[in-house]
């Protein structure tokens, strides 16, 4: 079981809750859980990942409390348990 912790702009886009418990077995990655996600609430889709399916520039991914772009991005094994929370960057002046 993976927890996602979302941010209150992208609860709109799931149902707003402001976590999704995804059913996973360890070592599944980052990435996979997103596509579990696209798939239930596909508003979430375009929010989190470009047309490529990479992570979006301009969205923050934290494992655990870590940086996913330094763990390996989209390919970062997710330990059973894991807490992926997902912070949009904040922009302006």
């Amino acid at each position: 079981m993976v927890v996602v912790r979302l941010p209150g702009v992208l609860r709109p886009k799931a149902e707003d809750r402001a976590e999704v418990e995804v059913d996973v077995p360890a070592g599944t990655t980052l990435g996979e859980v997103l596509d579990v996600l696209a798939e239930r609430h596909p508003g979430l889709e375009r929010k989190l990942r470009d047309e490529q399916g990479d992570l979006r520039r301009y969205v923050n991914f934290y494992v655990d409390g870590e940086e996913c772009r330094r763990l390996g991005g989209k390919d970062t094994p997710l330990p059973a348990g894991a807490v992926v929370q997902i912070i949009p960057s904040v922009a302006g002046g």
